[in-house]
């Protein structure tokens, strides 16, 4: 808690730490009551700054209760240092000593699930980012790198599994019920690596032979009666080790690898080294309780901590304004590995509509910030879609500019070059120099300029000269504390569609796509011996992560999502249509006026449903319209309400229209297979689903046809597609209340499904939303205490239920309000995410904008506002 403003932080600030710590041995006694930690740490100056001071600055927790320091043996006086609530310093320290530490601390109170604390039964650690100062008096940064020992003490009955960072060198029994298991990772790490787990818990085993020849042991620790619900995980590790040798050599290094499930976890997944923690939604799954998105998320959180051993253990970040190194990194590998293991039209679909929907809005919003910050009040802050999803587009280019060939080359440099360290983002850019011969200067501005690049494309056909041009211009809007942006290097893929649906040849070689890098705020490319005016395919893959402005017309968007080569392409022209019909629908309601029916979109969709060519998973994709905050990242005011009726208007147009056909089609596809979490099966429920979200608005039979696949379907994404439809469509409740209530009844000791079954009623787009989340925070099945209760519940309600959220009297904004304040002090992270949806008052229409400022305000006057929450409010403001 703070009293006053927090300080900010600032990249240009950084130096390097004065003291390094070559051997860190911790001791931890842990008991119900107050646990025990016990330090031992081999010190030294830093030869690489010069004039050190010899005052040794050692960051803390108020939570601390420091019992005794020893430097080289001798136990210190309480005046020869100096303890605050946020360090200790101890001065006139020798070049190099022996620092011993002894504090208790009681990990069963600590809420913010940051540092050392316990969820249910068992004690475990989140350290990222600066969670180690909880635990002892440390060098809590990046930068200074240990080896580390551990031994954990600890009731042999109550706590049977002793678990920390890699591999097990002694465990035995002590006197008085208690046994101890001692751990060395003979790899250099920082702090915000070391876990540390103990509990009464089951594990599944298995092994893997690296391309070594080395058996590697992997265990998956859970609770007992979720040992049913592993296998797939440690199926996806295993695919994951095999590929990232295969992807890019890399091998792993110690002799175990460790996954421990945890409830109470503020994230999804942390990769320490050698034991990672994860969130049980990111790691339990089997057919009878998980959707095909939850197999698709614990495949994914598995393979992307995993590929964090090298990108991001190995070689770790300096600071964290580097932060995207490991993360953007991290999440191009692992996209590129779901990529291999199922559909990688359907990936990039869904990474681009994340991106477009949330980091878009991010970078034209008040937190928007760089891909390398300059500055923060709370690194926790800072663990956003920008530094994640747009830093791994930022990765994703090197790759489009260098070639699959010397991109790989240029990581293996890397690697090589910097294992063992803690790197910066100037080091990975240098690699891909080396090996490019390329200067990458301008690159460099994709790090270091926030917001969204506009990309402007007007075209010209010379018929007479059978030559066509297309003109570029990119510009960048403002942003908080940016303005006046220089040009980015924007690699964009592109090809020419010819009017019979062909692909043009673009150059001598033929080619039919080629990769233009604009670099000028003004450039051309122009084609020759063109027959005829195309329609050109541009921003291919996606290439860029950019805004695209080119004024299609309807004509030539059904051409392309009828013709184009490029399975993102095809999409997105199709994705574009339905835009550009939706953005006039709302014109048209917020004016008073009936929207009309739209021929185009009618005759895409109804070609999308007759083709046969196209994989059922792309299918699902191109019949979706639009998102509400699709929609809304296109318009300059928003209102949720004109958003929603124009969004319902659409499908139930194409479901009048397309009827039999949909009908038809759905039936096709409700067929009996035993359940496989492939990518084929897949994308058969995905379209399935899809079309059953049009078939409910059918007032003859479709609620009848939803409730009967809700009692049919035998696994659970077709069971929750159901329920969802019926919690929103059925006016009535001639279903929905009793289908809730049976669900509930079947699965109320599945916590996971749980979750789901709030997150379907919390974003229940029908009228009392918000009394009814207010009433579910009553329910046995919710606490406060938990973050995916929070999520589930919360979360979703302020995120997903545009409808009821954006109440016109504000009830919404001010329940929000009430429960950030609840979870200001007991969970500061939790607390801080939950404003993100008052943050972008200034883009909608009276009176949300008004109420929606209003309530942050009073968020802002609320006393003891943690750095967290009071970071985001007043960039808000």
């Amino acid at each position: 808690m703070k009293d006053g403003n927090p300080s900010t932080i600032y990249l240009k600030n950084y130096t390097q730490s004065n003291f390094l710590i070559e051997k860190t041995d911790l001791k931890f006694e842990l008991n119900d009551e107050i646990s025990f930690v016990t330090s031992n740490l081999v010190v030294r100056k830093n030869l690489h700054v010069p004039n050190v001071d010899p005052t040794l600055m050692l960051h803390g927790n108020k939570n601390l209760q420091l019992l005794w320091i020893e430097v080289d043996g001798v136990r210190l006086e309480d005046d020869s240092f100096h303890k605050t609530d946020t360090d200790l310093s101890i001065p006139n320290m020798p070049d190099s000593f022996e620092l011993s530490i002894k504090v208790s601390i009681k990990p069963q109170e600590n809420t913010t699930m940051m540092g050392l604390y316990r969820s249910r039964t068992m004690f475990c650690t989140q350290c990222e980012a600066e969670g180690f100062r909880s635990i002892t008096y440390f060098l809590d940064r990046p930068d200074v790198m240990s080896e580390y020992t551990t031994t954990i003490v600890a009731d042999s009955q109550r706590y049977p599994i002793l678990l920390s960072n890699g591999n097990l060198i002694d465990e035995g029994t002590l006197k008085d019920g208690k046994h101890y298991a001692i751990w060395n990772d003979p790899h250099k790490k920082p702090s915000y690596l070391f876990a540390l787990v103990a509990g009464s818990l089951s594990f599944v085993e298995d092994s893997f032979k690296t391309m070594s020849g080395r058996n590697v042991a992997l265990k998956i620790f859970v609770e007992e009666k979720d040992l049913d619900k592993c296998t797939y995980a440690m199926d996806a590790l295993k695919r994951s080790m095999r590929w990232d040798e295969e992807k890019y050599g890399r091998e792993y290094d110690l002799d175990i690898f460790m996954i421990v499930a945890v409830d109470d976890f503020n994230m999804g997944a942390m990769e320490n080294k050698g034991l990672n923690i994860f969130n049980t939604s990111a790691v339990l799954v089997n057919p009878e309780i998980s959707t095909d998105a939850a197999f698709q998320r614990v495949e994914a959180i598995v393979a992307h901590e995993y590929f964090h051993n090298w990108s991001g253990n190995r070689v770790t970040c300096r600071d964290w304004f580097q932060l995207s190194l490991k993360e953007g990194f991290t999440v191009f590998r692992d996209a590129q590995f779901s990529s291999d293991m199922n559909s990688s039209v359907v990936k990039r679909i869904e990474d681009v509509n994340f991106l477009r929907d949330h980091q878009f809005a991010e970078d034209s919003g008040p937190m928007a910030h760089s891909v390398q910050p300059d500055s923060y009040i709370e690194i926790n802050n800072f663990y956003t879609v920008t530094i994640y999803e747009k830093g791994a587009e930022v990765v994703g280019m090197y790759h489009t500019l260098l070639g699959e060939d010397k991109f790989r080359e240029a990581t293996d440099l890397y690697f090589n070059r910097h294992d063992g360290s803690a790197a910066t983002v100037e080091d990975f850019v240098v690699a891909m120099e080396d090996v490019s011969g390329r200067n990458l200067n301008q690159f460099r501005r994709w790090y270091s300029q926030a917001g969204t690049p506009v990309v402007t494309v007007k075209s010209h056909y010379d018929a007479a000269n059978r030559s066509y041009r297309l003109d570029f211009s990119q510009n960048c809007p403002d942003t908080p504390n940016q303005k006046n942006k220089k040009p980015f290097l924007i690699p964009i893929k592109l090809g020419l569609v010819s009017p019979d649906g062909e692909d043009i040849g673009l150059n001598i070689d033929r080619e039919n796509e080629v990769i233009f890098e604009l670099s000028e705020i003004n450039d051309s490319i122009s084609f020759d011996n063109i027959d005829s005016r195309p329609v050109p395919s541009l921003l291919r893959g996606f290439s860029a992560p950019v805004k695209l402005v080119y004024e299609y017309s309807k004509e030539e968007l059904s051409h392309l999502a009828s013709h184009d080569s490029d399975g993102f392409s095809r999409w997105d022209a199709g994705n574009r249509l339905y835009n550009m019909v939706l953005l006039d629908y709302v014109d048209s309601l917020s004016k008073g006026h009936e929207p009309l029916k739209d021929d185009y979109v009618i005759s895409v969709f109804s070609s999308i449903l007759d083709d046969q060519t196209i994989e059922p998973a792309v299918a699902a994709l191109m019949l979706q319209i639009p998102s509400d905050k699709a929609l809304y990242g296109l318009l300059s005011k928003i209102d949720p309400h004109y958003v929603s009726k124009a969004r319902k208007f659409a499908r139930v147009m194409l479901n009048e229209a397309l009827n039999e056909n949909i009908y038809s089609k759905y039936n096709q596809l409700c067929f009996d297979k035993a359940f496989l979490p492939s990518a084929e099966q897949i994308g058969e429920r995905s379209l399935k689903n899809t079309l059953l979200s049009y078939i409910v608005l059918d007032k003859s039979n479709g609620l009848k046809t939803v409730y009967d696949q809700f009692q049919s379907a035998t696994n659970m994404t077709d069971k929750t597609s159901a329920l969802n439809l019926l919690i929103n469509h059925d006016k009535d409740d001639t279903y929905a209340s009793s289908a809730l209530a049976d669900f509930y009844c079947q699965y109320k000791n599945e916590n996971l499904v749980v979750n789901l079954w709030l997150q379907l009623q919390a974003t229940n787009q029908q009228p009392g939303g918000l009394s009814r989340v207010q009433s579910l925070m009553e329910h046995e099945s919710f606490t406060i205490k938990n973050p995916n209760k929070v999520r589930s519940l919360i979360g979703s309600f302020a995120s997903g239920n545009h409808f009821n959220f954006h109440d016109k009297l504000g009830t919404g904004y001010e329940f929000l309000g009430e429960q950030i304040l609840k979870l200001n002090t007991l969970n500061p992270q939790v607390a801080a995410r939950l404003v993100t949806p008052l943050t972008r008052w200034s883009d909608y229409e009276e009176p949300y904008a008004n109420l929606m400022k209003k309530q942050l305000k009073v968020i802002k006057a609320s006393p003891g506002l943690v750095s967290d929450v009071y970071e985001v409010v007043t960039k808000s403001l």
